[in-house]
């Protein structure tokens, strides 16, 4: 126990929950998007859907650590390039996270959500079996990234453990706050989805060559646009306060 009371465990463990409640930015921003097409009564279950099974994923990922670091040796080629299972996952959650993206912003703007007729008249055809899927591919493809950067932050798994269960329920509590406020600002909303799409084309740049995309530094430059966008975007909807509604995004019919 004294062992995790030193100050160097303590400085490891605050900036390990620092960094992983930056790094799960994107991650509840998609879930706080994807959550917006169920009923208000189910939102709060699926939160919960949400934390545990981030937290177990995480977990489970910190008990694998030794398998993960072995993850980025290479499976099989393509010439003279490798792909390991870390890249894999990588590019299938990028291009799960552009298509999953594109489809939203579709529904946002051309369509409506198709619905079907049930006993009970309409029924969206988004159910929560649906949308907690989506959640958990995603949060896989985001949990597997953040733990090899937690590698890197601390030496002690249950550090690691603790970091990850707080971050978890910090990214909880924040997530409903997040969601209303993005789902009540249309252009926010679609800045959220923009930013969304380049993260996934971020997985898929690192899932195709990490060393380059890490020497670039491109989740810098995207988190750099994203904040210099919100500030822009704060700053308008401050001149704008009261001077007419907002667009109205099309949402799935309950």
């Amino acid at each position: 126990m004294e062992q995790f009371l030193t100050a160097e465990s303590l400085i490891s463990l605050f900036t390990l929950v620092l960094m992983e409640v930056v790094l799960g930015i994107d991650n509840v921003i998609f879930v706080s998007i994807v959550m917006n097409r169920l009923p208000a009564e189910k939102r709060p279950a699926a939160r919960r859907i949400w934390m545990l099974t981030g937290i177990a994923v995480r977990i489970i990922l910190l008990l694998c650590i030794g398998y993960i670091v072995r993850a980025v040796n290479p499976l099989f080629h393509i010439g003279s390039h490798g792909f390991s299972l870390r890249d894999l996952i990588m590019l299938g959650g990028g291009l799960f996270l552009l298509i999953k993206t594109t489809l939203e912003i579709h529904h946002k703007l051309e369509g409506e959500e198709t619905t079907t007729e049930g006993k009970n008249g309409n029924k969206p055809i988004t159910s929560m079996l649906n949308v907690v899927g989506q959640i958990i591919v995603i949060d896989t493809v985001f949990s597997f990234d953040s733990i090899i950067t937690a590698v890197g932050l601390a030496k002690q798994v249950p550090v690691m453990i603790i970091a990850v269960v707080i971050a978890m329920i910090v990214m909880f509590l924040f997530a409903p706050r997040i969601s209303d406020f993005i789902h009540k600002h249309p252009t926010l909303k679609m800045l959220a989805l923009s930013f969304l799409v380049m993260v996934g084309a971020i997985l898929i740049v690192e899932g195709w060559d990490a060393e380059k995309a890490h020497d670039l530094h491109l989740k810098n430059y995207v988190y750099f646009a994203m904040a210099f966008s919100f500030g822009v975007e704060m700053l308008n909807m401050r001149v704008r306060k009261g001077q007419g509604k907002p667009v109205e995004l099309k949402e799935p019919k309950l």
